[in-house]
């Protein structure tokens, strides 16, 4: 509503003065304020604030008067009556010397200013005024308090009376009244003679008059309030009668509003108690209270000392209240309170230092509620003294600077989704930058937008709405300057409006209007300058369209009319349409194609408009359709605050039809104490609670909803079922605007800044900076679906939620909205003190379970919640292991593991390790790898936590949860690990074994065996289970995620789950999961490979059959997409090695952005990756095919050539791939899986490997079912590649020798052996061997042979790195021995 902004100004004082100021009070215009010290009294301009005259009275004059107390200035504000101490009233006419101004502007040379504007002199330049004092009249006892009413001076006197004195100065005869003879009851009614004020010392100590109540309200000085009425016309004792407010016995001042009829009294307490008169009785009825809660303000709030000051701003919309001990308190209307200074950045300094209250001893607003005028009480104490340059003093006069909503004055802008903020000389914005709100909701294009518009506005719902995003998007105001050249002559500005798609706003100042295109960023003010300073706006101005319609007073002809201005003509009454109106409008509105005018005669006139395109510019062209009377329920009109069509239905289901005339039913009491009232014109069938719904702001009390009930599935609707209810609900902040689908209210918050600290102690009392924090306004927003769902469930009207909740299902906080009600209802539930007779939660609960978020809100809301708490929520929405299976049928794991830290918390660790083992299988299974960690973290957890575990065998690893390649980190087995130290780790037999070390360090390993053998058996069993599905990729993902030991476990399972039973299968199975193409063979049916800058393949039926072509076919559209799911990274987080990155240079999609791809030597780079990658679809993810065009283009090969080397690049899988494959040869190389090595050996095409592997087998005592199983796996293949892949050909003829020597030693082994018994104990032996001979030959072995892939180099430095890795954290790694 208002919020403060910057930082007060302190004003200079130009003469020199002794005195300090007591009192300021502005003229009934507001142009003047008048301010008073103990004897002097001078005048100031408001705009800009400047002294113009001074009057200081003589000694001895001022001895007999006694100090000036108070100051009230004339309706016409030609005179000002000074009250002084000693009882005397002083008299001071202004006459103002013609054409004589004091200060002009002076405008640079060539300045576009022209001095040619009507009215020139008296906008810009303050005028020149004297003061001369008239008449002096003595009322012979201390005056409490003067008040203007209408052509007559009120004063009461200490002595109990109330004297009725002419501007003139005389009495006119009439005798003063003495209290004690007017009547006092409780209401009108009573009899006549009234019981009177009781006893002699009453006196009236602050009084103001109400003109729209025709009375007084009155503070005695005994504390107790009321308010006094003339019976007639006859200003006398007998025609007076008082009504009493009996609740209230410590009132201390008073303030009327009169647009709203409201009193509010100050009290002693720190209160204030607002009242109205009832209009039957004439009773005082109590309003509401505007007080400091101790939940806001818990250090101040019965501290605050009796209230001082109560001031109604100029639009009457807020209320501004200062007590004793300080600060300043600013209320809307009905009681929401805005800003406190007795809070926060006002009174404490950055270091925490309270600082003291601002003291105000007098206060009064300037024009239109921009500024409040303040003497700062503090300062009366100190002397003024002139600085050393002798310049001007400054004495104690604040300006504190407001902005306001548009709302407070121009009302019709509550139809609106923005929020329009208008300050004195700058308008803030809630709608971002014009450029992103072209397209509304339906992100259409600017033409059809365009387009639509002309159709009008309201064919579309959609198009009538800004996106969220814009109205939401950040904290930041749009902040639009208005022009000068317009201020300057029509300073202040009193209306502003914006249009619907929140492009254009109009603002209209004194005289005329000007209008301002967020998209152009241009204002267009009149160009014929007469016309605008001899139009006056009147009753607000709306947009309609691309047309602003405006209602004002024609100075000219003296004329009401009613204008409408095309946007995008020239601003001119020549493309105005003008139709003249009969009486002064006091409102304007527009709603879809209907303009209403509330007139000063109390009716209303409803006109029709339309778009008319004749000529180049279209125009609008308006008629009357009716005319209704609304004098019998309007007691004034200047009270009427707000008029609007809206599309709600009344209870006899009446719709408005167009364009006969419009049936009015007899007004209904909807709600009171409403301060707005939001309703749209939009239609959206999904969202129709939303949007027939009318929307109420009431201050203090929160908002109100008047929401349609709808009968489910267009059934008949009940007899005793009502069509609308009005639900009340809180908010935290005060409403500006309500976004009707998107279930938002958006309203402004006022925040501080403090600049304390930047300057010194010794300078802190000058200045501001110092004393006020800098204000500034925020936008705000919040959500208030919860509060009605919540309401609708209270009054049994669960259907009906469900209905608007289902329309509500697809915002993005929906889930959020349900969170909130549950909270809210469980902490109040759960937290009472008194059993609740007929509890909520049970139907909250039922409610929820009826969304598919039910299973996460609960689980949330839980989370957000003390333990204290839970037992009541899950009595009500079920069994937390109930919940956390539905979870895991639900596949929702994260939020499994959620109910998890419930069931830990709430259960015994027997049942949280049961249901932990659940999901840490399924995790496993679904490959959610940072679930898993978290899992086994948690696992460990509870073992840690139960004390009667028996200690078990000891794991052989701990993840580390570090981040990190724990894969490295933790490999079992270095490259120079020696046989023994290989034999000692991993002959897992199974006796029991014991850690060594001091006995402290073994209890708190004992307590983990168990919880860490049971988490390996499960980790061995999903390992397993990959194995012999021959997932090879996902068992490596597996491993690098979880940092299991992949080499201790497959020396185990050699024999077993290590074997390769099919070597075909396998072969298979890898091309597909690694992406891998199947080897084609060079001949003349296969076309040039880049042609068409494509990849084609024509590869005839006798080169690819079967599931082979298949695969091969399917492989030329996965490659592309590098980056399935499938080709997720093995390798963890990123770590802080730098070796370990160089290690391994995977990088999968969901952890892209992290990993260095690897740097290549353009020679390198023809031959790696598919060539299937370089078609159209690749989506050259992994960033090393950067260089392949410019060395395509830099070589000059011929046709074979190129033939050759697309052959070479067809045969290779991506980048990644190989170096996963790579890694993995690697693995079974040190576990001693001389099967799987010959596979990838195989599917890399590269002899070295077979000749690496035969060398292993023939110097290590090899058993022989592997050999059997090799040559048999050869065979196979051999078999294979002879019917279905002859790409394969080529290189088994290059193995055949290998094969053979193969062969001939499976055949020299003797028949019987293979029958004998094997020694167990042979086994762990069997690898020394093998892993030495592995490591020499990985090391060294660079086979001319081996070229195919990256090169042997290369690989030579990778693995480098890898055994220093692993030395590097061999000895950290294990400290156990194994018995």
């Amino acid at each position: 509503m208002y919020f403060l902004s910057g930082w007060p100004k302190r004003l200079l004082f130009p003469l020199e003065s002794q005195e300090q100021p007591l009192h300021i009070q502005t003229d009934p215009q507001r142009a003047f304020f008048a301010v008073l010290f103990p004897s002097q009294l001078s005048i100031w301009y408001c705009r800009p604030s400047v002294l113009i005259v001074s009057y200081k009275e003589l000694s001895k004059a001022a001895s007999q008067f006694g100090p000036y107390k108070q100051a009230e200035w004339r309706p016409n504000s030609t005179m000002i009556a000074v009250s002084t101490a000693n009882g005397y009233i002083l008299f001071f006419e202004i006459p103002s010397a013609r054409d004589k101004y004091l200060y002009e502007p002076i405008y640079p040379k060539g300045s576009p200013h022209l001095k040619g504007t009507p009215h020139y002199k008296e906008e810009q330049c303050a005028p020149s005024l004297n003061l001369e004092m008239k008449k002096v009249l003595d009322l012979q006892a201390s005056i409490t308090s003067l008040q203007s009413m209408l052509e007559d001076l009120l004063v009461a006197t200490a002595d109990g009376f109330l004297h009725l004195i002419h501007w003139d100065g005389m009495t006119n005869g009439r005798k003063a009244i003495n209290l004690c003879t007017v009547p006092f009851s409780v209401d009108l009614q009573s009899s006549r003679a009234g019981s009177l004020l009781g006893f002699e010392d009453v006196y009236i100590r602050d009084m103001e008059y109400c003109a729209t109540l025709d009375g007084f309200a009155v503070v005695f000085n005994d504390g107790r309030v009321g308010f006094i009425t003339p019976m007639s016309s006859r200003f006398t004792a007998e025609q007076l009668h008082g009504v009493w407010a009996q609740d209230v016995v410590d009132g201390t001042c008073v303030a009327v509003n009169n647009k709203y009829r409201l009193m509010a009294f100050g009290c002693a307490n720190g209160s204030v108690q607002v009242y109205t008169i009832d209009t039957t009785t004439g009773a005082m009825q109590f309003s509401h209270k505007l007080e400091l809660t101790p939940k806001q303000y818990p250090d101040i709030w019965n501290k605050t000392g009796p209230v001082k000051l109560i001031r109604w701003s100029p639009d009457s919309c807020v209320v501004m209240v200062t007590w004793e001990c300080g600060g300043l308190s600013l209320w809307s209307v009905f009681g929401a309170q805005l800003i406190c200074t007795l809070g926060g950045d006002f009174a404490y300094q950055s270091d925490g230092a309270k600082k003291d209250p601002l003291k105000i001893s007098s206060m009064t607003w300037g024009s239109e509620g921009y500024h409040l005028w303040v003497i700062d009480g503090n300062s009366s104490n100190m002397k003024p003294e002139r600085n050393a340059n002798n310049e001007a003093q400054q004495f104690g006069i604040l300006q504190f600077q407001f902005i306001k909503s548009a709302l407070t004055v121009n009302p019709c802008m509550s139809n609106q989704e923005q929020v329009l903020l208008q300050g004195e000389d700058r308008l803030y914005l809630n709608c971002g930058d014009a450029a992103q709100t072209q397209s509304p909701r339906n992100t259409s294009a600017h033409s059809e937008h365009n387009h639509s518009r002309e159709r009008g506005p309201f064919s579309d719902g959609s198009l009538d709405s800004q996106g969220l995003s814009t109205l939401l998007g950040h904290r930041h105001w749009h902040v639009v300057q208005i022009h000068s050249t317009y201020l300057e002559s029509n300073w202040p500005i009193r209306f502003s409006a914006i249009d619907k798609l929140g492009q254009n706003v109009a603002v209209v100042g004194k005289f005329g209007f000007a209008h301002y295109s967020l998209l152009t960023k241009k204002w267009k003010l009149f160009g014929n300058i007469t016309q605008e300073q001899t139009m006056m706006v009147t009753g607000g101005l709306a947009w309609w369209n691309d047309f602003i319609v405006l209602a004002c007073y024609n100075l000219n002809d003296h004329q009401e009319e009613l204008r409408i201005y095309l946007r995008t003509s020239n601003l001119d009454n020549a493309f105005a349409h003008i139709t003249k109106v009969q009486a002064n409008t006091l409102l304007l509105s527009v709603f879809r194609d209907i303009v209403i005018l509330f007139r000063a005669d109390c009716s209303i006139c409803l006109y029709s408009i339309e778009r008319r395109s004749d000529g180049l510019n279209p125009t609008a062209s308006i008629q009357i359709l009716q005319e209704v009377s609304m004098s019998r329920y309007i007691p004034h009109p200047f009270l009427v605050v707000s008029v609007t069509l809206t599309s709600v239905r009344t209870e006899t289901g009446i719709t408005l039809k167009m364009p006969q005339q419009l049936p009015f039913c007899a007004p209904v009491v909807l709600a009171q104490s409403v301060e707005n009232v939001w309703t749209t014109c939009r239609i959206n069938k999904q969202k129709r609670h939303l949007l027939e719904a009318l929307w109420l702001s009431c201050g203090g009390a929160g908002m109100k909803v008047w929401l349609p009930l709808f009968p489910r599935d267009h059934r008949k609707p009940h007899s005793f079922l009502s069509r609308r209810i009005m639900l009340p609900f809180h908010i935290n902040i005060y409403p500006l605007a309500v976004l009707f689908e998107d279930a938002l209210v958006l309203g402004a918050v006022n925040d501080t800044v403090l600049y304390d600290c930047l300057y010194t102690q010794s300078s802190a009392r000058e200045h501001l900076e110092v004393l006020f924090p800098f204000s500034i306004v925020e936008r705000t927003s919040q959500i208030y679906l919860h509060h009605i769902l919540r309401q609708l469930l209270v009054r049994n009207l669960g259907e009906q939620a469900l209905l608007l909740a289902h329309s509500c299902a697809t915002l993005p906080y929906f889930p959020h909205v349900l969170e909130l009600m549950l909270h809210e209802v469980l902490e109040e539930e759960a937290t009472s003190r008194e059993p609740i007779p007929d509890p909520l939660l049970p139907t909250v609960a039922k409610f929820i379970t009826e969304f598919p978020l039910f299973l996460q809100t609960v689980v949330h809301c839980a989370r957000k919640t003390e333990y204290a708490l839970w037992n009541y929520l899950f009595a009500a929405v079920g069994n937390p292991k109930d919940l956390f299976e539905e979870c895991l049928m639900a596949q929702d794991l994260d939020t499994a593991a959620s109910y998890l830290i419930i069931l830990q918390n709430m259960e015994v660790p027997a049942v949280s390790r049961q249901h932990a083992t659940l999901l840490f299988n399924t995790a496993l299974e679904q490959g959610k790898w940072d679930l898993c960690r978290h899992m086994i973290r948690f696992l460990k957890a509870i073992g840690s936590g139960e004390t009667e575990t028996p200690p078990a065998t000891p794991t052989t690893q701990e993840p580390s949860s570090s981040g990190g390649f724990e894969f490295f980190r933790h490999r079992s087995i270095s490259l120079s690990q020696s046989a023994e130290n290989l034999h000692s780790k991993f002959n897992l037999t199974k006796t029991l074994s014991m850690p060594s070390g001091p006995s402290g360090k073994r209890w708190s390993k004992d307590s983990d065996c168990a919880e860490n053998m049971y988490i390996d058996m499960m980790l061995w069993r999903h390992a397993r289970r990959l194995l012999e599905e021959i997932k090879l990729k996902d068992l490596g993902c597996f491993a690098a995620q979880l940092g299991f030991e992949l080499i201790g476990w497959l020396c185990k399972e050699r024999a077993r789950a290590a074997r390769v039973e099919d070597f075909v299968c396998a072969l298979k199975k890898l091309h597909k999961d690694f992406l891998w193409p199947f080897p084609v063979i060079p001949a003349s049916s296969i076309n040039s490979p880049f042609k068409n800058g494509k990849y084609k393949t024509a590869v005839g039926e006798q080169l690819l059959k079967s599931q082979s072509a298949d695969t091969f076919v399917n492989m030329e559209m996965d490659t592309g997409v590098s980056n399935t799911p499938r080709s997720r990274s093995w390798l963890g987080t990123i770590s802080s090695s730098q070796r370990e990155i160089d290690t391994v240079s995977s990088h999968g999609p969901h952890m892209q952005d992290a990993f260095l791809s690897p740097l290549l030597s353009k020679g390198d780079e023809c031959s790696i990756g598919s060539a299937t990658d370089l078609t159209e679809t690749s989506s050259m993810v992994d960033g090393d095919w950067t260089m392949v065009d410019e060395n395509f283009s830099s070589l000059s090969l011929s046709q074979s050539e190129l033939e050759q080397l697309s052959l070479e690049l067809a045969s290779k899988g991506p980048h990644k791939s190989q170096v996963q494959l790579r890694y993995l040869l690697h693995i079974f190389m040190e576990a001693g899986c001389l099967d799987w090595c010959v596979v990838i050996g195989l599917i890399l095409r590269e002899s070295s490997v077979i000749n690496q592997v035969f060398s292993i087998m023939q110097s290590s005592d090899t058993d022989g079912e592997v050999y059997q199983n090799i040559k048999t796996g050869l065979d196979a293949v051999d078999k294979w590649a002879s019917t279905d892949c002859p790409g394969y050909k080529p290189f088994l003829t290059i193995i055949k020798p290998q094969i053979q020597k193969l062969n001939e030693i499976v055949e020299e082994q003797v028949q019987p052996e293979a029958f004998q018994p094997v020694n167990p104990s042979k086994v762990p032996e069997q690898v020394n061997p093998r892993a030495e001979e592995s490591r020499n030959s990985s090391s060294h072995g660079t086979n001319p042979q081996s070229d195919a892939g990256s090169s042997s180099a290369s690989r030579h430095e990778e693995d480098k790195a890898k055994t220093e890795d692993e030395d590097s954290f061999q000895e950290s790694s294990y400290d156990c021995v194994v018995s």
